[in-house]
């Protein structure tokens, strides 16, 4: 069915307005009708008016000046008209200048937002065009190629900022998937010293070892603030997270490294692994990793959770002058010593069920707001010289199999003494056994004989 609108055709909108502004010779032609109508009304005064007497003469005296101002009054009202017409014709033609330059304007806009999308798309296919080919380049089963896609990457994120995260995501990603490494006892051995059968499979685990080693560097590489911190020169890529989970990392490094959050959990650390002076604006997950080497935490920030539950460090760690917030070190195994001195935690520190196989060092250890130590073993020296406990203090059935000394510790509040009381103490040494005997310094404390 045909509506009506239809029948019209298309409806324009804004169509330009158009005004008829006077010409010289219209304005000529009002001027002369008003001249002659003047005439014409002062003639029929005259005519009609005219007499011999001199009340006849003032008459038509008072008739011409009638007629005069008539046609002053025309004249005037002529005038009037004209340069209203004027004005109206001014004002019509700056408002048409206005809205001219207002089209042009917002035609000039619109043409620079154009240009911009335009631009804006073609960067963003671009990104895209160079994130998917480095992307398969990492898919190739050759070494040298990854190695390439890895690069590409890297100046990829360089280049565009917001692109930074998710390129960090995948090189992680790479480093989560399996692989199997070099043995150690053959990575200093000669190519040529090792069985045919099993020379390439050698060659492979060294080169996945080689990429797996270059993914490791390009990452942290730009976790470090360094000197150009801000603006073009900065290669530093600021509140980047790391998800590791479960990854094999081969001599890992953050060290003076600063990164957001990062995710360790059940990860396997090759060889030494170096986080000194590195730090944590966010949660730190170390939760069930193994340290197959030495750990370095010393200096060390954590800004605010650090969880090492279950974690097992086979060679010695260092955590000396590390700042905690909440660290929660729970059924963890210190396997070659573990070295604590001089740290802060300023909130609660969990160490319930640890196992300090190889000496225990917490001297100048400052617990600002509780320490558990509950059911932890000592089977070596525990140092807590100096040591400052403050709020609740858990020793309770912990297990000293070796020398503890606690001397010049300072437990804030002071113990309660000893007592029959069922309430629970603030500093608990409950069950505590000393296989060397009781410290000295330990002798007025609650349920010690």
């Amino acid at each position: 069915m045909t509506t009506d609108s239809a029948r019209r055709g298309p409806v324009e909108h804004d169509a330009p307005v158009r005004y008829t502004v006077l010409s010289v010779k219209v304005i000529i032609a009002w001027a002369v009708l008003i001249v002659a109508v003047g005439g014409a009304v002062t003639a029929w005064l005259l005519m009609g008016h005219t007499d011999r007497d001199t009340e006849a003469d003032r008459l038509k005296l008072d008739a011409i000046r009638t007629a005069g101002s008539i046609v002053v009054g025309t004249g005037g009202a002529a005038a009037l008209l004209l340069a209203a017409r004027r004005q109206r014709s001014t004002e019509i033609a700056l408002r048409q200048k206005d809205r001219d330059q207002a089209d042009t304007a917002l035609a000039f806009a619109l043409r620079e937002r154009v240009a911009a999308d335009t631009r804006d798309d073609a960067a963003a296919r671009r990104i895209t065009d160079l994130y998917t080919k480095a992307v398969e380049l990492l898919g190739s089963p050759h070494a040298p190629v990854r190695l390439g896609g890895l690069y590409a990457l890297e100046r990829l994120a360089q280049d565009n900022p917001g692109q930074r995260q998710t390129i960090v995501n995948v090189l992680c990603a790479c480093l989560r998937m399996p692989c199997e490494l070099p043995d150690d006892t053959s990575d200093d051995l000669p190519v040529e010293q090792i069985e045919d059968t099993y020379r390439a499979t050698y060659r492979e685990r060294l080169q996945e070892r080689e990429v797996r080693l270059t993914a490791q560097r390009l990452i942290t590489a730009h976790l470090c603030p360094g000197e150009h911190t801000d603006g073009p020169l900065s290669t530093f890529w600021r509140d980047i997270d790391l998800d590791l989970t479960a990854a094999t990392l081969v001599g890992f490094s953050l060290r003076r490294c600063a990164v957001r959050t990062a995710v360790f959990r059940s990860a396997t650390f090759v060889g030494y692994a170096d986080f000194a002076s590195a730090a944590f604006s966010g949660d730190a997950d170390f939760g069930a990793t193994t340290f197959t080497g030495g750990a370095n935490f010393g200096a060390t920030r954590f800004a605010a959770d650090a969880d090492f539950e279950w974690t097992t460090f086979t060679e010695y760690a260092n955590f000396e002058a590390a700042t905690f917030a909440t660290a929660d070190f729970e059924w963890s195994t210190f396997g070659d010593g573990a070295d604590f001195e001089s740290a802060q935690f300023t909130h609660s520190a969990n160490f319930g069920s640890t196992t300090f196989t190889d000496g225990a060092d917490f001297e100048r250890t400052h617990f600002h707001d509780g320490a558990n130590f509950g059911a932890a073993g000592f089977t070596g020296y525990a140092d807590f010289r100096t040591t400052v406990f403050g709020g609740t203090t858990n020793f309770g059935a912990a297990t000293f199999t070796a020398n503890a000394d606690f001397h010049g510790a300072e437990f804030c509040p002071i113990p309660a003494p000893r007592t029959d009381s069922p309430t629970d103490p603030q500093v608990d040494f409950h069950s505590t056994t000393f296989e060397r005997g009781i410290p000295p310094e330990l002798a007025d404390y609650t349920d010690l004989d």
